[in-house]
């Protein structure tokens, strides 16, 4: 199992690739927290332990990439849609 985490903005982004039963590959989840003034006030604001439907990359890279690029895409859309 690998982990990243990122900052976005007002959001917190953790990704991980878990290795796919069997060994062949790995698969992506994500968690998106935002974040707030203090560390008590965080909330999730998106979990997917599973993304795209339980792909299966082939490396554990392939699959950060993927989640971390979907988590930035979430939190565009999350604040995009909070601004109007």
């Amino acid at each position: 199992m690998r982990f990243n985490e990122c900052r976005e903005g007002d959001y917190r982004i953790f990704v991980g690739a878990i290795e796919a039963p069997g060994g062949d590959g790995y698969t992506a989840a994500l968690v998106v927290e935002r974040v707030h003034n203090t560390r008590a006030a965080q909330a999730e604001a998106f979990r997917d332990e599973s993304l795209a439907c339980g792909y299966r990359w082939p490396s554990a890279e392939a699959a950060m990439v993927y989640a971390m690029n979907r988590a930035k895409d979430m939190v565009r859309t999350q604040s995009a849609a909070l601004a109007c």
